[in-house]
């Protein structure tokens, strides 16, 4: 078998999060790591058991290389991507696609242009459960979509001495907490329910004020062992916290809820779906059951196993009910539509993938929520 070479850009706690998940692939070889330096590189090339390092303009250099998944800090999404297609390469991009819609829609364009695969990663489709759901509402089992009622919520920034880049508006963008969990939610709301929103109204809340940056490199979800002397009081003006309102295409509503500050809450997201005939609840922390409840006959826990979801949900399943599936799973399943359609050589008509566009449509929101947060008003999307 000629397996597809790809190369991954960024080492912090994604980029290793992806190299797992291409190397359960079979058609895949993970075969070249890039970082900021040479030397840094080779470190972590070595340390990851892989064979070649480069910094990124000799990755794109490697004719062998075929796609290369951006996994980078979010102000270098847009420049390594639109560097990677000019250089023929198919990618695979981290969310937010860029750090604005004028980035983001000439990566839509420049993608569409040369053919190349184009995809964003939003796995979390991919939990097989939140796939069934979007299976029965084309059903018909949900009925009319009465509301939605969603929460993202993390602990890892609930401490003033937590720090990371992502507090860096320079580097992260203007917004944080929905910018990086919120565009999740956003997304696998329009995902599984059909819906689009068209208009919202947000609240934010920044709860520490001035937070305390070490002096020393850390790492996204690593632990802090620093002293007192080794930060620097720093301002913040992204969001910890914040509350969504929104209204949807079929004259119904929803509310989201993100936080980076809910102790005990280490990656959380909740969804509820109310419709005319059932509702839908499923969260994140208990991934391989799902709670259907019902007006008239006793509610239902369905649990994530192939023989008992839908047929076209089988595919995102890999174990027998029973073995438990998560996060590390929903990569896998992503890349393996993703690499079909690399083996393919170009980009699906209708690709069943998360793509540029859906992290345009995603910046899009986002942009919206921000505008609504600083407007203290309504705003259309």
């Amino acid at each position: 078998m000629n397996k597809i070479k790809v190369g991954v850009v960024g080492t912090g706690f994604i980029g290793p999060a992806h190299i797992e998940a291409l190397r359960r692939l079979p058609n895949v070889e993970v075969a070249a790591l890039c970082e900021v330096t040479a030397e840094l590189a080779k470190e972590k090339a070595d340390a990851l058991g892989i064979a070649r390092s480069y910094t990124f303009d000799e990755l794109l250099k490697q004719d062998d290389i075929q796609a290369i998944h951006i996994c980078t800090p979010n102000f270098l999404h847009y420049s390594q991507s639109k560097a990677a297609l000019l250089a023929g390469k198919h990618v695979i991009c981290e969310k937010p696609l860029a750090k604005d819609l004028a980035e983001a829609e000439e990566l839509v364009e420049l993608a569409a242009k040369t053919g190349l695969v184009n995809a964003v990663h939003f796995n979390l489709r991919y939990y097989p459960l939140a796939r069934q759901m979007k299976s029965m509402r084309e059903k018909g089992e949900l009925g009319e979509i009465y509301s939605f009622i969603g929460s993202y919520l993390q602990d890892w920034l609930f401490y003033n001495t937590d720090y990371n880049w992502r507090l860096e508006p320079d580097k992260s963008g203007d917004s944080r907490a929905i910018a990086d969990i919120g565009s999740h939610l956003m997304d696998i709301l329009e995902y599984i329910t059909g819906l689009k929103t068209v208009a919202v109204l947000a609240d934010f809340n920044t709860v520490h004020k001035t937070r305390k940056k070490p002096l020393k490199a850390v790492e996204t979800y690593s632990g802090k062992m620093l002293q007192p002397e080794d930060y620097a009081d720093v301002p913040i003006n992204t969001e910890d916290h914040a509350n969504v309102l929104l209204r949807f295409d079929n004259g119904n509503k929803g509310v989201i809820t993100v936080s980076q500050v809910s102790a005990g809450r280490k990656n959380r997201m909740s969804l509820e779906i109310s419709g005319s005939k059932k509702t839908f609840s499923w969260c994140s922390e208990s991934p391989n059951e799902m709670w259907i409840g019902n007006r008239d006959k006793a509610n239902e826990i369905l649990m994530r196993d192939p023989s008992l979801v839908n047929e076209d949900v089988r595919s995102t399943i890999t174990f027998p009910g029973g073995h438990n599936e998560g996060f590390p799973d929903t990569s896998k399943q992503m890349f393996k539509e993703v690499y079909a359609a690399i083996a393919a050589g170009k980009q699906p008509e209708n690709p069943t993938f998360p793509t540029f566009a859906d992290g345009y449509r995603e910046l899009l929101i986002c942009e919206r929520i921000l505008e609504s947060n600083r407007a203290e008003a309504w705003v259309t999307i």
